[in-house]
């Protein structure tokens, strides 16, 4: 049996599968489905009104409290505050009592107000209580030494810095929002597919160990060749998957490009681009955004780290296959294996979307086991060519490293059964 014939085998088993078949048409709609979902329940309450009760004791707080939207205030300053406490608290009518003590100096109000409700309030609701009190209390500060507080306020002004490359192109700093989700997207599905495909090479080989049919297998191939077909097999049906989610993906995006009206090209002319700026906030400067971002070096470099990333840790998967007889027995293996992939998320994301060509961003994108998911978010930022390179030159080079000691694990561990194997024995078999 030849290698070909290996990779032929795991790649039909695999796209044959039923639940291979529906997931890969299955979840682009989920996923569109899960956005609506989440865009609905965000606007469930969005009509919601909060009405707010207000005992001011002092008096000179509670003309500051301005209703909005969603949150009503309602003074009950004339009633006793026990008496007001209760009708908040029995009632239905309020979330909550904002309280403000009778005081002398104004500047201990930052201090002693205080907000009373039953449940835990929202964050932000309470920063806008605070804000009140620290306008008031500010404008209290300047008046006393002697600064004219509305003049103060007229002379504030709001900056509004223009963005452009070197190029000429102007750009807005809202886009770094679009390179953060695409580079994150990218490096969670490096993630989900090393992990989703790397456990099916591990099952893959328990299956056939414990079924005996690997010891048929091996009779007339040789464990290394088994294990590099079941990757390299594996790695094609993942590849396959992500290539109809990309052109079921694109498929719904010149669908919303075309309900936002967008030309895919014209972003670049000046007359998109001033159209663009004075719509910031518009959904159709964000897809105009999305297309000037390198796609094909962000969709080719996916490949190349999906690639490399995926045998890296395919090679490590199917070791631990070899190694034990069940999945339960794999449990004390995966963990070191995890723990890169988790840490290249982590770093992704609280490291690369604030400082992208920082130092530790560009060395977790050079180490082997960190650089698929840290470089796949670096790259809608702009990498140098040669880091580029770098990385995955060494992600490469450790691979066949890794499949090395892989292999000596697997030639061994197949045809041991009956033990569950401990780290210092599977070190041993490396030195056979």
């Amino acid at each position: 049996m030849s290698l070909s014939l290996i990779i032929k085998r795991e790649f039909n088993s695999k796209v044959r599968n039923k639940s291979f078949i529906v997931m890969t048409f299955l979840s682009p709609l989920l996923i569109v489905a899960m956005g609506t979902l989440v865009a609905y329940l965000a606007n469930v309450n969005k009509d919601d009104i909060n009405r707010i009760a207000i005992h001011d004791t002092s008096g000179i707080l509670k003309d500051n409290f301005e209703d909005t939207k969603n949150v009503k205030y309602t003074d009950l300053s004339a009633m006793d505050l026990d008496i007001a406490k209760k009708e908040v608290s029995d009632g239905e009518i309020y979330e909550g009592l904002i309280y403000i003590p009778a005081t002398n100096d104004l500047t201990e109000l930052t201090d002693k107000v205080e907000y009373i409700s039953n449940d835990s309030p929202n964050l932000d609701f309470v920063s806008k209580i605070e804000d009140v009190v620290d306008d008031k209390v500010t404008k209290y500060n300047l008046e006393t030494l002697g600064f004219d507080y509305d003049k103060i306020e007229a002379a504030k002004t709001r900056a509004k810095i223009r963005l452009s490359k070197f190029s000429g192109e102007e750009t807005f700093k809202e886009g770094s929002i679009i390179k953060i989700i695409i580079g994150g997207l990218f490096g969670y599905l490096i993630m989900m597919f090393v992990i989703i495909y790397g456990n099916m090479v591990m099952r893959s080989v328990i299956e056939e160990k414990t079924n005996r049919i690997i010891e048929i297998i091996i009779s007339s191939v040789k464990p290394f060749q088994l294990m590099m077909g079941k990757i390299i097999g594996t790695s094609f049906a993942g590849i396959l998957q992500f290539i109809i989610w990309t052109i079921l993906g694109l498929g719904l995006f010149f669908i919303l490009s075309s309900v936002f009206g967008v030309q895919v090209g014209a972003a670049a002319q000046p007359e998109a681009t001033e159209a663009s700026r004075e719509a910031m906030s518009n959904a159709q400067l964000y897809v105009s955004e999305l297309w000037k971002l390198p796609l094909l070096t962000i969709f080719i470099s996916f490949i190349i780290y999906f690639i490399g990333g995926f045998f890296l840790y395919s090679s490590l998967y199917a070791a631990i296959g070899a190694a034990v007889d069940s999945e339960t027995d794999s449990q004390q293996f995966l963990l070191p294996i995890i723990m890169p992939l988790m840490l290249g998320v982590y770093v992704g994301f609280f490291t690369v979307i604030s400082d992208p060509h920082g130092t530790v961003a560009t060395v977790f994108s050079m180490i082997p086991l960190t650089s698929p998911i840290v470089m796949l978010m670096r790259i809608p930022f702009g990498v140098p060519l040669w880091q580029l390179i770098t990385s995955i030159i060494i992600l490469f080079g450790t691979f066949f490293g890794v499949v090395w000691f892989a292999a000596k694990i697997y030639r061994i561990g197949i045809l041991m059964y009956g033990k569950k194997p401990s780290y210092k024995e599977i070190f041993k078999w490396l030195k056979y």
